[in-house]
């Protein structure tokens, strides 16, 4: 066995290398969500330790929305690898390269005009992902969180922001794909620092308009109406100095009743998002039952659906302070700026290797590029396939560093005097969003960038019980 592979040639060994670490990966992946499945189906009752944090009823409706969900992401997961290893295994990707030349070739463009066949081949490829990823992502929504009571879209809502957001990708996807390209063909031999100052400005300017341009597109953002909330939140982002200019409420509930809430934004002009369905007094799930507001848009009212609930949705005014406190500590710790250094060394890093690599032609002639080597089927194979180990290795990594950013912004928040509150609101957040809260421990070191709810529990110390 060791003589035939050593007999093998370079492009063969890169090609079974390749196929061989995402194959074990995959499996690496199943074996641990096969473990927290277990922990799914044998943990029926609540844990002693649980008894007072989590009633029976929202235990058992956890346990089954996990165990759905998990089912779910084996077989996704299983029919992604299988279609990943075929596209590889019967020349998939050269195809797409020929098919997009002979579509610009219609045009009366020629193999010369690179960065435009690098186009078609990628509007090819996110269309090919799309139609095959839209069965998945209608199960998803329509089976498993329309069953568990999540889902609030009907399907023709779903269909039009799938378009929608396809489209909006693709307006941004494909010209900052053909500058790069572009950098990367005149930039001499140091265009792989021209490559990374593109990227980080393409980043930091999408993070600054995101929320301001993009996400409005998709979902309505209000200003938080004047009242005791936002007196409360602007009073405790002036006591940490947070420059905060606006706090919004995005419509989350026309999607789902899962709960969010983040910060945006560089320098002096910070703004704070809350989901409605963080709010319990802005929930239009808490108003089941009760005459619904007149909507601005009328298609609207027919896009989404209302649900009753057994329960108020969100968190009170403290407990909302005390989430934000928690967000908040993330930015005065310098997580958010640590995260930002972290990401940009490792992309400049990407960016010199692939400068080192990018000359190897075996590396195009093991996925079937004999003839030519197109740059952006470089970029694919040694971003995607070969740094595929150092990937796994950093994201593991960062998953790590997320957990102990997770538990200093808990400390920050429960050294602003809203241990309790925060307390209470994860309990919450939790039974909103039907988290389960045993995990196997080798599944949660591996997946969890949060740390597991006891454990978050347990450093808050929170108010004894009688």
């Amino acid at each position: 066995m060791l003589q035939f592979v050593s007999e093998l040639s370079i492009e063969y060994k890169i090609f079974y290398s390749v196929l061989l670490f995402s194959w074990t990966v995959y499996l690496w992946e199943a074996y641990l969500a096969h473990r927290q499945r277990k922990v799914y189906r044998s943990t029926s009752h609540v844990p002693v330790e649980l008894g007072k944090i989590m009633d029976t009823e929202t235990f058992e409706k956890s346990r089954l929305y996990q165990l759905d969900k998990s089912t779910f992401s084996f077989w996704s997961g299983l029919y992604s690898e299988t279609e990943g290893t075929l596209i590889l295994l019967l020349g998939g990707i050269p195809f797409l390269w020929r098919t997009a030349g002979l579509l610009i070739g219609r045009a009366g463009l020629g193999p010369e005009y690179e960065i435009s066949q690098s186009l078609m081949f990628l509007l090819l490829a996110t269309l090919f992902s799309a139609f095959t990823g839209m069965p998945w992502s209608i199960y998803n929504t329509f089976v498993i969180e329309e069953k568990h009571g999540f889902n609030q879209q009907t399907l023709g809502f779903f269909l039009k922001d799938a378009v929608k957001k396809f489209l909006v990708t693709q307006c941004i996807l494909l010209p900052v794909t053909s500058l790069l390209l572009y950098i990367i063909k005149i930039g001499g031999d140091y265009f792989f620092i021209y490559a990374w100052l593109f990227t980080l400005a393409v980043s930091l300017v999408l993070v600054t308009i995101y929320a301001d341009y993009i996400a409005p597109l998709f979902d309505k953002f209000t200003p938080l109406p004047d009242g005791d909330l936002k007196q409360d939140i602007e009073a405790m982002a002036r006591s940490i100095e947070f420059p905060l200019t606006k706090v919004y409420v995005v419509e989350g509930s026309k999607r789902s009743s899962h709960s969010n809430a983040y910060f945006y934004g560089f320098f002096k002009n910070k703004r704070i998002v809350l989901f409605d369905t963080l709010l319990e007094d802005y929930s239009p799930l808490n108003k089941a039952g009760e005459p619904e507001p007149e909507h601005t848009e009328e298609n609207d009212a027919a896009e989404t659906k209302a649900k009753p609930k057994n329960k108020k949705q969100g968190c009170n005014n403290p407990e909302v302070l005390a989430v934000l406190g928690h967000e908040l500590g993330h930015w005065k710790l310098g997580h958010t700026v640590k995260n930002i250094v972290i990401s940009q060394m490792n992309s400049f890093l990407c960016f010199f290797l692939f400068a080192v690599l990018i000359g190897w032609k075996e590396l195009f002639t093991a996925f079937g590029f004999h003839d030519s080597q197109p740059t952006l089927i470089g970029l694919m194979i040694i971003f995607q396939f070969i740094f595929s180990p150092y990937n796994e290795l950093l994201s593991f990594c960062l998953t790590v560093l997320s957990r102990r950013f997770e538990f200093q912004a808990d400390t920050f928040a429960r050294n602003m005097g809203k241990a309790s509150e925060l307390y209470s609101a994860l309990i919450k957040l939790n039974k909103d969003n039907l988290g389960f809260p045993v995990a196997d421990w080798l599944f949660s070191t591996w997946h969890y960038s949060h740390p597991p709810l006891l454990e978050r529990l347990r450093a808050l110390r929170g108010p004894k019980e009688d």
